[in-house]
């Protein structure tokens, strides 16, 4: 399969740094960013995106190979990187940039994300106030930002299982 031809998924689960080791983790998940999506300001800033005001969420962006892993297995380790009962917050990290947020790319995609949805609302017994909504215009974050965690050290070994620390402490 060509480099073109591969899929995107794009999904927001609070700081962007750890859930873009948690995805280049993963067998089949190729060309990885992370950056801001879901707003209203053309080619925003970090320290933009943090006032809130512009309505973009700190987001990643990969391509994976479905020969590989499918979407529903990107489904479940969106869920498990992140609490999405809680609204505009994850940890310490609070605001609307920091929201849950799965972007999907297709049709397929909304189905598979709003099934899944449901049925982490089953399991966890109560409200999960993740957005699904169409992908939009994706804006690379500044380059300092790019496998942050992975500069400082932690592992993005595909299939690596170390404990992920927020901040690369």
């Amino acid at each position: 399969m060509s480099q073109a031809a591969k899929p995107k998924a794009t999904f927001a689960a609070g700081c962007f740094w750890s859930v873009e080791l948690v995805f280049k983790r993963i067998p089949g998940v190729g060309t990885i960013q992370v950056g801001y999506t879901g707003g209203h300001v053309e080619k925003p800033t970090y320290e933009q995106v943090c006032t809130g005001n512009t309505g973009h969420a700190e987001a990643v962006q990969m391509e994976y190979d479905p020969q590989v892993v499918n979407y529903s297995k990107l489904l479940t380790a969106f869920w498990n990187k992140h609490d999405p009962t809680t609204l505009n917050r994850q940890g310490a990290d609070l605001g609307t940039q920091y929201r849950s947020a799965i972007f999907y790319h297709n049709e397929e995609q909304k189905a598979l994300a709003e099934q899944s949805k449901r049925e982490q609302e089953v399991q966890l017994g109560k409200p999960v106030v993740t957005e699904i909504v169409p992908a939009q215009t994706f804006y690379p974050a500044e380059e300092f930002h790019q496998g942050y965690l992975e500069k400082r050290g932690q592992s993005a070994a595909k299939g690596c299982s170390n404990p992920i620390a927020c901040y690369g402490y």
